[in-house]
C-alpha cells in the first residue's frame, strides 16, 4: 500500500511526498482562484463550488476569504449551505456539511493530525479522520473543530468552543472543551434572546415542525 492509499484509508502517512502534494497544488490553484472573486459574482462563485468540492448541493454561499488545505478536494456540501468569511477547512479527509448548515466568522474544522509520538511528529508524519456537520447545525464564531467529531441535527455550538468530541442532535453545547449546555425545546420557541419574546404573526408564512 502506497502513501496516497494510507492517506485515503485513515492510516499515518507522509503527506509530503510528490505524489500527495503534485495534487494538492492542482486543488489549492483552483481555490486561489476562487477567492479572488468579487462579492457580486454570485454565479461563478456556485461554479467554482461545484468544482472544487467533491459535491455541492444548490444555494450555497461562502463569504470570502475561503481557506482549505486541499482546496475543497475532500468537502461536501449539501444544500442551503452558508458560510461567513475566513471559514478554514482543513480538509485532507472528508468533511460533509449537511443542509442548511450555517458558519459564523473565523471557524475551523481539521480532519488532520499528527501522532502524539515524537519520531513520528519529527518526519511529518500525519492521519485524517472524517468530521460530519448534520443538518440545520449552526457553528459559532470562532469554533474550532477536531477531527473524527459529529455534531448532530438542529444543534448550536457556541462562539468561541472548541469542539473534541460528539455533539448530539437538538442542544446547545459550549466552551472549551464543548459540551452541552442544554436541550433545544420550548424555551427557543417562545424566546430569541433573553427575555426577548419571537412575535411569530408578524413574521409571515414560517412552516416547519417543532422539535419533539
Amino acid at each position: 500500500m502506497n502513501h496516497k492509499e494510507r492517506m485515503e484509508q485513515g492510516l499515518i502517512y507522509n503527506p509530503n511526498l510528490p505524489e500527495i502534494t503534485g495534487d494538492q497544488f492542482v486543488y489549492m490553484d483552483k481555490l486561489w482562484e476562487f477567492n479572488q472573486l468579487k462579492p457580486s459574482q454570485f454565479a461563478e462563485k456556485e461554479r467554482y463550488m461545484k468544482e472544487m468540492f467533491a459535491e455541492c448541493g444548490e444555494n450555497c454561499y461562502i463569504e470570502l476569504p475561503f481557506r482549505a488545505n486541499w482546496g475543497g478536494k475532500n468537502v461536501h456540501f449539501g444544500n442551503g449551505v452558508y458560510a461567513n468569511f475566513n471559514l478554514t477547512l482543513v480538509d485532507d479527509g472528508d468533511i460533509y456539511i449537511d443542509d442548511k448548515v450555517m458558519f459564523g466568522p473565523n471557524v475551523t474544522i481539521a480532519t488532520a493530525n499528527h501522532p502524539i509520538d515524537p519520531g513520528l511528529r519529527e518526519k511529518a508524519m500525519q492521519y485524517n479522520k472524517p468530521v460530519h456537520i448534520c443538518e440545520n447545525v449552526w457553528i459559532g464564531a470562532g469554533t474550532v473543530i477536531v477531527p473524527g467529531v459529529t455534531i448532530g441535527k438542529n444543534s448550536v455550538i457556541g462562539a468561541g468552543s472548541v469542539v473534541t468530541k460528539d455533539i448530539p442532535e437538538n442542544v446547545v453545547a459550549v466552551g472549551n472543551p464543548c459540551r452541552v449546555l442544554r436541550e433545544i425545546g420550548e424555551h427557543e420557541r417562545e424566546y430569541f434572546y433573553k427575555k426577548e419574546r419571537i412575535d411569530w404573526e408578524n413574521l409571515g408564512d414560517i412552516s416547519y415542525t417543532p422539535l419533539g
